[in-house]
């Protein structure tokens, strides 16, 4: 009963919320007919979507029980105009950018592990994800055009939060979300027909990440897919006129600020909670003891610094190749793990070396960075060595600054094999070397 009371109120606000939506769409569109494109910039969708979390490996499907969710959103919507002159807007057939809130209700997956975890004691009562609240912003690109149809690719990137997270006392199988905050990543194709000049209906297939880019323990992470269904108002429907107006040019006389050959010098700062520390407390640790199966795991910080020879051959792409050195403050306790543990005696380095191929993608200020690298030196122990690859993905949003001799500062999550290791905040510093 306690669900369905709650259905019922969760019920009851949204259609309170899709009311006054659905009036903002109204006088959007009101607008729109009174002050010409102008006020057809800016939209309004709300959206619903049941989803279903999935098990990303044989481990975690052992002990995901239920996976049936349900998602509803709302999201503010921007789209430039071929009046804008907006050269960018124009490369990527003039994309909707949104901010979104998202409210997943996941009380209905669960887990549980049963039989034998190695010290492990298995509890009488099923953990749950629990709901998570997100803010995010989404770039969806047109890959199809027409007067009604739009058929596009998705991306978002955001912040999630969630109040009930893994603790010992009543939710100890919750390896998913590990953090009350976290990283929140979703990609999905969407199309949308238009049903009237101001209203037009879209569905999609949508996937979502949160995690919290092993700051902390634990941090398996959740995964979601779903179909989406929803209601937009107020956008210019299919932007295909001709551009007019002036072209937006730039103090250099037209050319692209930053075509060309340029080195990126980038420095790091982060850290992470180390694999070791939760697999030692969860598997290997006397229920007697009191860090049995713990929520408090020791953060240890991180440095990083590369170069790299990028070459910005279009306004929205560069590439090139370049050179990672990363340095690791927990490399003293994993080497005291192993000897507590009578492990092989294997180098342990603090020292970190790999060679990377880079691709950044550009939107005015904004870039997406994307690296995948191969690991020239790398001595972090036994379990680094059974559990990671000798390859490691980086991806990170950056923002850049003009002004300040186009330097760049963002957030940057590196992986193995899809799996976090550290998360840093970075600084890049470009410098020219030729120009287009």
């Amino acid at each position: 009963m306690m669900y369905y009371e709650l259905f019922c109120i969760f019920a009851t606000e949204m259609r309170k919320l899709l009311t006054l939506i659905l009036t903002m769409m109204a006088l959007c569109s009101h607008a729109a007919d009174t002050d010409g494109d102008t006020a057809r910039h800016v939209g309004f969708t709300v959206y619903a979507y049941p989803q279903w979390q999935i098990a990303m490996d044989e481990y975690e499907r052992q002990w995901l029980c239920d996976k049936r969710a349900f998602a509803v959103g709302v999201e503010l919507n921007y789209r430039a105009l071929p009046s804008d002159s907006d050269a960018f807007a124009r490369d990527y057939n003039y994309p909707t950018l949104s901010v979104g809130a998202k409210l997943a209700l996941n009380n209905g997956v669960t887990m549980r592990r049963t039989g034998s975890w190695g010290k492990a004691v298995m509890v009488d009562y099923d953990s749950r994800l629990g709901d998570i609240f997100t803010l995010y912003g989404s770039f969806e690109r047109p890959l199809l055009r027409t007067r009604r149809w739009e058929l596009n690719y998705m991306l978002r990137a955001g912040v999630g939060y969630s109040p009930f997270i893994y603790n010992k006392t009543d939710n100890i199988d919750n390896e998913l979300i590990g953090s009350a905050f976290n990283i929140y990543f979703g990609a999905g194709v969407t199309a949308s027909y238009q049903l009237t000049d101001n209203l037009a209906l879209v569905a999609g297939l949508l996937y979502g990440h949160h995690s919290n880019g092993a700051l902390a323990r634990p941090n398996k992470g959740e995964n979601h897919w779903g179909p989406m269904v929803g209601i937009r108002s107020g956008l210019t429907p299919h932007p295909l006129q001709k551009e007019r107006g002036p072209q937006k040019t730039s103090p250099n006389g037209g050319r692209m600020e930053g075509a060309g050959l340029y080195l990126d010098f980038r420095l790091g700062i982060g850290g992470k909670t180390l694999l070791e520390d939760w697999q030692r407390t969860q598997f290997n640790t006397d229920p007697m003891e009191p860090d049995y199966r713990t929520e408090d795991f020791h953060f240890y910080m991180s440095y990083s610094a590369s170069a790299a020879l990028m070459y910005r051959y279009a306004r929205r792409w560069a590439s090139g190749i370049g050179a990672d050195v990363y340095y690791g403050t927990y490399y003293k306790h994993i080497r005291d793990l192993e000897a507590q543990q009578s492990l092989p005696n294997t180098h342990v380095s603090p020292w970190s070396v790999g060679i990377s191929a880079r691709h950044e993608v550009y939107y005015h200020n904004l870039s997406l960075d994307m690296a995948l690298g191969i690991y020239l030196h790398r001595e972090m122990g036994t379990n680094a060595k059974e559990v990671e690859q000798p390859y490691y993905e980086r991806i990170g949003v950056f923002y850049t600054f003009p002004k300040l001799g186009h330097i760049k500062v963002g957030a940057s999550v590196q992986a193995h094999r899809t799996k976090a290791d550290l998360t840093e905040i970075m600084v890049s510093l470009p410098i020219q070397i030729t120009s287009r």
